[in-house]
């Protein structure tokens, strides 16, 4: 029986890649996106599996909504990928508190928004699956990545504890840990770099930039290979807590 999947973040990337497996195993897939337009783009129409909608992950009340039209229409949601984010990139000091809050506001406040409007329909089902779209680099920090690698230790040590509260009550979890995937996510699109200019950091930050600006594009996880994993482990009855992806050909659960 075909699931009925929710995807937040959904208009490009990863997220962009987990819909289109998920609608060639055969479900249905309610897309989410902050950008109706971007959706239209990403997937044009024609599909009468898939569903788009506009959802600004950073408003608890949007969130609720969304889920609640979801389960009206379809009557569940079987999988929620969490899956929306960006990325801070560049030393501490550079960003403002603005910038930095924004980065908890979005990958871990909003995360936990949509959890909270969905999960509230998988209790009184005893059904679900919650994968949530970490990082490696909520295992492991560098130079550079304190503030983004902050907002994903932050999901990790918080789903890990909420999936224990949930697994008695039949909704399960995955956490996936991509590394370094083709996809936009580096450049301006998905993500910020600080603006703070500090001289003793000068040569660190020219050289972390240079690196970043050669590895976007030339990254070698393959963004296609993760999603098809994750729509294969949601098949599943029993699902692995984590599922950590490196390479395009290294895949662990």
């Amino acid at each position: 029986m075909a699931k009925v999947w929710m995807v937040t973040g959904a208009s490009r990337g990863l997220g962009r890649e987990i819909a289109r497996a998920a609608l060639d195993a055969g479900e249905t897939v309610v897309a989410t996106a902050r950008s109706a337009d971007a959706l239209l783009e990403a997937f044009g129409g024609g599909n009468d599996r898939l569903h788009t909608l506009a959802l600004d992950i950073t408003d608890p009340e949007a969130a609720k909504s969304v889920a609640g039209e979801i389960v009206e229409r379809f009557g569940m949601i079987d999988v929620l990928v969490n899956n929306a984010g960006y990325a801070e990139l560049g030393f501490f000091e550079t960003f403002t508190d603005e910038a930095v809050r924004r980065q908890f506001d979005v990958n871990l406040f909003g995360t936990m928004n949509v959890a909270r409007a969905v999960v509230t329909h998988m209790r009184k089902r005893r059904s679900g699956l919650i994968v949530t779209v970490s990082s490696v680099s909520g295992l492991v920090s560098n130079a550079g990545g304190a503030v983004y690698s902050s907002s994903k230790f932050a999901i990790e040590g918080w789903m890990e504890g909420f999936a224990q509260e949930l697994a008695p009550l039949g909704v399960r979890s995955l956490l996936v840990e991509p590394g370094m995937l083709r996809t936009d996510f580096m450049d301006e699109k998905s993500a910020s770099f600080g603006g703070i200019e500090i001289t003793n950091y000068a040569d660190a930050i020219a050289q972390y930039r240079a690196f970043i600006d050669g590895a976007n594009g030339n990254q070698p996880g393959d963004p296609n290979k993760l999603a098809a994993r994750i729509v294969e482990l949601a098949s599943q009855n029993e699902t692995p807590s984590r599922l950590v992806f490196r390479r395009q050909r290294s895949a662990m659960g």
